[in-house]
Formats: structure tokens, C-alpha cells, sequence
């Protein structure tokens, strides 16, 4: 199941979870919260997927969604006025799609491997 290392989706759970248990530290509103929840679950969930399933390319994909999403939540969310909550947004969701565009490459040669060196020669 889990047969090769990428601590991309590793890194993808480990924000996933941070995100998702922050409320715990940083002061919210119930916006924020739920939003730094919902967003953190779905990106950890996206790694572990990833993790399970290597060849599911639409979870990169989904990864880097859910990181531009969290960029953008707190004001499309409102919750500006609450640094931690905020910063923890930005941040964990560049990093997130980052981690989301490097996978990228990873998925693409790994999608060429499998097709059995069936590539045209020249």
C-alpha cells in the first residue's frame, strides 16, 4: 500500500493536521475555525490518498486547490482580524501548494514508466 517514499504527502498531512488542530492555539471566530478544520482535513486527506494511491494524479491536483483556498480564506472568509488564524492560512497554504506543484513532475514521470516505454522512437 504504502510503497514508496514521498515526503511530499507526508508534508501534505503533517499541514493537513497542523491546519485542522490550530483552533486549539490560535483565537478563531467560528469561521476561521471551520474553515482552518474543513480545509486542514481535506488536504491531510489528500496526502494520505496520495500516499495510498501514488498513480491518482487528480490528488496533487486537489492538494494545490485546497492550498489556494486556504490562501484566499481569510478574507474571503472575513477572519483577517485573527493574526494566528490568518497567518497559519497564508502560510501553511503556500506552502501547501507548493508541496501540491512539486508532486507535479513526480506524477507525470511515474504516469510515463507505467505505459511501458510504449513512447514513439526516432
Amino acid at each position: 500500500m504504502f510503497t514508496e517514499s514521498r515526503a511530499q504527502d507526508l508534508l501534505a498531512v503533517i499541514l493537513g493536521a497542523f491546519t485542522a488542530l490550530s483552533p486549539l492555539w490560535v483565537d478563531t471566530n467560528d469561521r476561521a475555525m471551520w474553515t482552518l478544520i474543513v480545509l486542514g482535513v481535506l488536504i491531510a486527506l489528500t496526502g494520505l490518498a496520495q500516499m495510498a494511491r501514488p498513480a491518482m494524479a487528480m490528488a496533487d491536483y486537489a492538494m494545490g486547490l485546497f492550498g489556494a483556498l486556504l490562501f484566499i480564506s481569510p478574507w474571503a472568509m472575513d477572519f483577517t482580524e485573527y493574526s494566528g488564524a490568518s497567518w497559519t492560512a497564508w502560510i501553511v497554504g503556500v506552502v501547501t501548494v507548493v508541496v501540491a506543484i512539486a508532486a507535479l513532475p513526480v506524477v507525470t514521470a511515474r504516469m510515463h514508466r507505467t505505459t511501458g516505454g510504449m513512447a514513439p522512437h526516432h
